[in-house]
């Protein structure tokens, strides 16, 4: 093995990936897959590399992983703090007058990651030019240090109003914090531009994921220094800067499927495409070549880092079928997930899911997965589907087609999502569809949405750690510049786009 190999490893919620690429000839010299390890997230990742016989330092080592998302999804965060001026306390809280259900008689939001009690207000003010309207109290940020110091918080965020023209003050705050030991997050340095609420949301989410992101990457260890890491835009950065902005891996795993089928459209040459990754948890739908989006909310979450735009559904090959209360049947989100996974894994699973379903019809060989090396046991998947068709009066093929059509409706309406409702004639475009279970569905979308036809890749079951290990080394900065386009403020851009040069 040379120097100009590849290694992409892709962490999700039911496998973990991974495939050895020749970089020079985008020949693939391995793939691994395995079963992923939720209690230990780490674990599966090492085997997999492990497999390989490879050392760290052979090879280009990008990993792409969903513990980012999952703590933010499950509310798994470390217990932060915010520090912000006085009298702003509750902006996070308050946000945009957005509603996302717009007729609901009872709106909920979602709850917010930092409690009231732990968000602290602060004297001292610059203005929107970054000029001086009162100074920072020494003796207050002393006092704010005892009362962190007693507050129970593992990490703290500082959001400062107009700290993206200077970030002097936020700095001021954490050498002041510095004694406490926990990590700070400073607003000027995740996120430095205009819009009070974005920037605070996004620098909360990032503190409230270090300790964890922290405790992962410190697991992963033993794959060494030169580890990259997959980020929401569809790059990759160095481990130990993602440690400190774990904000950027909210979409990893996610992103390197957008790239890999960016990668297999334009080998194959098939022009416009949609691209479907039809996972074990859920399916992340795309418009091939569509640019970044300037954000994106997760779990009701606001965060306003550039992300490759995808809209995800619960559909995945594990996501378990239900009996609704007004006797619907339903597809997910809950998942089988990788412990027990669906009944035909035979690990313990009982309930029905979108794979035992195509094992009943046909779509998925009775020999089982992988060649063979994976088997399925077709009866456990037959009872759990009779148990539920039992509650419709139906016969299990009968529930089973029911699922996958049920499956099916969903990935159409957010195939919609990402193409008519932006509009896009999706009559005009192809299908990569990819993932364990895109090929099981991709024939019927096809014909449901009249597209121009399906690619299936090669292995396309590991086409997201395929994109992890030919995507490129990305570095964004951002400076906001509010600055009328007169001579003077085209001055002003010019230098401003200079000083961000000689920052990369």
């Amino acid at each position: 093995m040379g120097r100009m190999d590849a290694v992409g490893i892709d962490a999700g919620g039911t496998f973990t990936d991974l495939v050895q690429l020749e970089l020079g000839s985008g020949r693939i010299r391995a793939v691994h897959k395995r079963p992923s390890s939720p209690a230990q997230p780490a674990q599966a990742v090492l085997e997999a590399f492990a497999a390989t016989g490879a050392s760290p330092d052979e090879v280009r080592l990008v990993h792409g992983s969903t513990v980012a998302t999952n703590a933010l999804l499950e509310r798994t965060l470390a217990t932060t703090a915010l520090v912000t001026n006085a009298g702003f306390e509750d902006a996070i809280e308050i946000g945009r007058q957005h509603r996302p259900r717009l007729y609901a008689l009872q709106p909920r939001r979602a709850r917010p990651i930092v409690p009231r009690a732990l968000r602290f207000g602060i004297g001292g003010r610059i203005g929107p030019r970054g000029e001086r309207w009162e100074p920072l109290d020494p003796a207050e940020l002393a006092a704010l240090r005892e009362r962190l110091g007693r507050s129970g918080a593992e990490t703290i965020a500082v959001c400062l109003l107009h700290s993206y023209r200077d970030g002097g003050d936020e700095r001021e705050v954490a050498r002041a914090l510095a004694p406490l030991g926990l990590p700070i997050t400073c607003s000027h340095a995740v996120l430095p531009e205009h819009r009070e609420f974005e920037r605070c949301s996004t620098t909360v989410v990032n503190a409230a994921l270090i300790p964890r992101m922290r405790r992962y990457l410190a697991a992963l260890a033993p794959l060494g220094d030169g580890l990259w890491i997959m980020r929401s835009d569809g790059g990759v950065g160095a481990a130990a800067a993602i440690a400190e902005q774990p904000v950027w891996t909210l979409l990893s795993g996610p992103a390197g499927g957008v790239v890999g089928a960016e990668l297999a459209a334009a080998r194959a040459g098939i022009g416009p495409f949609l691209s479907i990754d039809v996972g074990g948890t859920s399916s992340d739908v795309a418009l091939g070549g569509a640019p970044l989006r300037a954000g994106a909310e997760i779990g009701g979450i606001e965060v306003a880092h550039p992300s490759v735009d995808l809209v995800t559904i619960g559909a995945g090959g594990g996501s378990i079928a239900w009996r609704d209360a007004g006797g619907a049947l339903r597809v997910g989100p809950r998942s089988a997930g990788a412990d027990p996974g669906p009944a035909c894994y035979g690990r313990g699973g009982t309930e029905p899911t979108l794979t035992d379903a195509c094992l009943l019809l046909g779509r998925l060989p009775d020999t089982g997965l992988l060649g063979g090396a994976f088997p399925l046991e077709r009866e456990r998947a037959e009872h759990a589907i009779a148990r539920l068709a039992r509650a419709f009066d139906l016969a299990p093929l009968a529930l089973a087609r029911g699922i996958v059509a049920v499956a099916l409706e969903a990935t159409t309406r957010a195939l919609r999502r990402v193409s008519v409702e932006r509009g896009e004639d999706p009559r005009e475009r192809a299908l990569v569809a990819f993932g364990g279970a895109g090929g099981l569905l991709a024939g019927d979308l096809v014909r449901s949405l009249g597209l121009r036809g399906a690619l299936v890749p090669p292995e396309p079951g590991v086409l997201s750690a395929l994109g992890m290990a030919g995507a490129p080394l990305t570095l964004r900065l951002a400076e906001t510049l509010l600055e009328p386009l007169e001579p003077a403020g085209r001055k002003r851009l010019a230098e401003a786009f200079a000083r961000l040069e000689r920052q990369a």
